[in-house]
């Protein structure tokens, strides 16, 4: 299988893998951390601040790969501390609309470079 690769200027990969990757009709975005990619290191503030930078990351890619924030289904969450819980659902609440996608946040002992999130994404094309 080939794969169709899509990557953006204002997402980092911190490892071997792509930003996004096509199957079908669906595109997986890799996980994102809070990186603010024009100093390479995680942007200093609470959880709102580094949320707000996971979707500022993630919808770099989703344009990259022609999609939009409706055409996403299934959002993941992982999270260091589950009492940044409402804090973090503020945030996302004001990425989509209404029907929201479906979502699961787990809580996690840690992550990459030391961040408080990640979120990662499926979304499908329209036909």
């Amino acid at each position: 299988m080939t794969r169709k690769a899509f990557s953006a200027e204002g997402a980092v990969a911190v490892g071997p893998y792509s930003h996004a990757v096509e199957s079908g009709e669906h595109v997986y975005f890799s996980g994102q951390t809070p990186i603010n990619p024009e100093t390479g290191k995680l942007v200093e503030g609470d959880i709102s601040a580094q949320t707000e930078q996971c979707f500022k990351n993630l919808f770099n890619v989703l344009k990259a790969a022609g999609l939009t924030p409706d055409e996403v289904v299934k959002v993941n969450v992982f999270l260091t501390d589950m009492n940044n819980f409402a804090e973090m659902n503020k945030v996302y609440s004001t990425k989509f609309s209404t029907p929201y996608p479906a979502r699961t946040t787990i809580g996690v002992a840690s992550l990459p470079l030391g961040a408080q999130v990640e979120v990662e994404m499926v979304a499908r094309r329209q036909k």
